[in-house]
């Protein structure tokens, strides 16, 4: 009897996601019973680091992870039906590699940084590069036999049926199809193009949201004016290529901070945002309490006690959100910090379980047990710490935001705010549920598109996901040298007379400028996608842009996101019918997912991802007896 061709596989980018869901492949390649399986991987950038953590950038760029919270690979927690494989973390592999123990190719200029590494450095993601280049060569070594790779240095640019077209004029006869996405780029949307024009015709200089490593800013010229709209991690990149990336210096002080040293190559950037703050340092201690018992008032079982068919983010889902992290916070004050309470934690943990949300009740209960104001937990200030504060001018903001970032600095590096600590772990926990949410089919558009995918994102990012505190301190140095300025908060940037002008709420007064950048990545959407395979298979209705009914007008609401159906990430057409060999995974998605390589033992929505959609393409190599 003739032997089987084998199976071919085309994935569709190479970094970090895609070759997670070639090692799930490889973790479950006991369902391809005896058929060959030859996987097509697919990207112009390295197999491993991909685009975004590819080696050839700047040596500047750092991560916004410490290194033992990075791994890209599964175990015990993940709730998967493929098995766990182990391996080090981003810090363990470092620490390997110093002592001999693992054999890696690691790039010479990245070697003192990797012998130094610490528990709460912040790598270069130079070194991220190299980590990820290794795990790539692991999952290799680890394929068994039946299972065959074959990279292409190119991009994918056409799909008709199951042949997928590739840049360099190849192409790959694939039997099925996985888009491994990220953030999509985007064209600009209908404002964006009417600042485009505008610039254009007044000779002013716009840069759309995009990448910042991938932005070409060479023509912003020394000492002009720039506006910058976003203050979170698109701006610290920004901030970096601009200063530092310039020639400039930045020196310590022996009393403690930073001083800027400009070369005279570096614009002065007037930075705004709707909060006027930058993202929260990252924390840089550890609990000191009890282990916190997460999730416990948001996880499946409340999700399915939830009222209603269409639930609206705010009124209903929010509220479980809020006392979760009010959970995590108070858990970890009361057992970390009891001198500090009134209340044994027994006592206040049962009746705050019992009690809903920021009712009188639950408040009355946390001013009985948190005598200091200052210990308890206000979700509303923290969210939007400059609302409704105004102040006569520009330096007199200046002096509070520094005030408030040197705060902030302090309190992240001080263990005795570990209940902050209590809080952002919940935090993740929570992001890491809300996929289930979405799998369940329970929150309507408006909520999907303006709270959680918009809101809540940005309270998540702004919280949990902000720079190393050395980012901050030298904001903090490049304000003191007059080379940031800060608008305030709910910036708002003009077009007219021929010029940019931005004003906010924060002071009064108008700054004009000939350069605006938007820092921040493009929001996602289908409708707009640069990547000309995904508008291919727009255009010809293959590949279609998830929209939900808006529960007040019943009309449909472009979520922006790639539609898959989230139970097994397969594509779905515009008419909503499955593709029966061609998936999608990614945050672009309609599953949301988060990052590709994540903290270990959180049960990573992606892993799990990973895990099925290898599963579901395993049953097509071999289907099911």
């Amino acid at each position: 009897m003739a032997e089987r061709a084998p199976f071919t596989l085309a994935v569709v980018g190479a970094g970090p996601r895609g070759v997670g869901v070639l090692e799930r492949l490889g973790a479950n390649s006991g369902l391809l019973r005896g058929r060959r399986l030859e996987v097509h991987l697919i990207d112009p950038f390295p197999p491993g680091p991909g685009r975004v953590w590819r080696y050839d950038q700047s040596p500047l760029l750092r991560m916004n992870s410490m290194p033992e919270d990075v791994t890209m690979f599964t175990d015990d927690s993940v709730k998967m039906a493929g098995p766990v494989r182990p391996g080090p973390t981003l810090l363990e592999w470092a620490r390997k590699v110093r002592d001999g123990s693992l054999d890696a190719e690691v790039p010479a200029d990245v070697v003192a940084e990797l012998t130094a590494l610490d528990s709460f450095d912040f790598p270069t993601r130079r070194l991220q590069s190299a980590y990820l280049t290794w795990v790539y060569r692991k999952i290799l070594g680890d394929l068994p036999e039946c299972i065959d790779v074959v990279e292409h240095a190119a991009r994918a640019v056409g799909a008709d049926g199951h042949t997928v077209s590739l840049s360099d004029g190849t192409t790959v006869a694939a039997d099925a199809v996985v888009f491994t996405v990220g953030h999509l780029d985007a064209e600009p949307d209908d404002r964006e193009r009417e600042l485009v024009t505008f610039a254009a015709r007044h000779g002013l200089a716009y840069y759309p949201a995009g990448y910042t490593a991938d932005v070409d800013y060479s023509g912003i010229a020394p000492g002009e004016t720039v506006l910058v709209r976003g203050f979170g991690l698109a701006f610290v990149d920004l901030m970096l290529l601009l200063t530092e990336g310039r020639g400039g210096r930045f020196e310590e002080l022996p009393c403690g901070g930073l001083r800027y040293h400009p070369s005279g190559a570096e614009p002065v950037l007037h930075v705004g945002s709707r909060r006027g703050v930058p993202y929260h340092a990252k924390i840089g201690y550890r609990l000191r309490g009890k282990p916190l018992r997460l999730p416990r008032f948001f996880d499946a079982y409340a999700m399915d006690g939830l009222p209603g068919e269409a639930l609206d983010f705010r009124a209903d889902v929010w509220p479980l959100i809020a006392k979760e992290l009010a959970w995590g916070y108070y858990s970890e004050l009361f057992t970390g910090h009891p001198d500090r309470v009134r209340l044994d934690f027994v006592v206040f943990a049962d009746a705050f379980a019992d009690l809903p949300w920021d009712s009188p009740e639950m408040r009355d209960l946390v001013e009985r047990a948190v005598p200091a104001e200052a210990d308890r937990l206000d979700l509303d200030r923290l969210d939007r710490p400059m609302a409704g504060r105004e102040f006569g001018s520009a330096e007199e903001f200046g002096k509070e935001l520094r005030e408030y970032i040197e705060a902030d600095l302090a309190r992240r590096a001080d263990q005795e705010f570990s209940a902050d600590l209590g809080a952002f772990m919940a935090l993740l926990s929570v992001y890491g549920q809300l996929p289930l949410l979405v799998q369940k089919g329970r929150l309507d558009a408006s909520s999907q598109v303006s709270d959680m995918d918009g809101w809540f994102h940005g309270f998540f990012s702004y919280y949990a996901s902000g720079p190393p505190p050395r980012r901050l301190e030298e904001l903090l140095a490049l304000h003191q040298a007059g080379v940031v300025s800060f608008a305030g908060a709910d910036m708002q940037v003009t077009a007219d007379r021929g010029e940019f002008a931005a004003i906010s709420a924060s002071y009064p007064g108008t700054v004009s400028a000939r350069t605006l950048v938007e820092a921040r990545l493009p929001g996602p959407s289908v409708t707009r996608a640069a990547d000309g395979l995904l508008r291919q298979l727009r255009d010809t209705g293959e590949l279609a842009e998830e929209t939900v009914a808006d529960p007040v007008t019943g009309a449909l609401l472009p979520s922006g996101r790639i539609h898959t159906r989230v139970s097994d990430s397969r594509l779905l057409d515009g008419t909503g019918r499955p593709h029966p060999h061609r998936f999608a995974v990614g945050p672009h998605t309609s599953a949301r997912s988060a990052a590709a390589f994540t903290r270990p033992r959180t049960n990573a929505s992606s892993f799990r991802q990973n895990d099925a959609v290898a599963r579901e393409i395993l049953a097509l190599v071999s289907p099911p007896s």
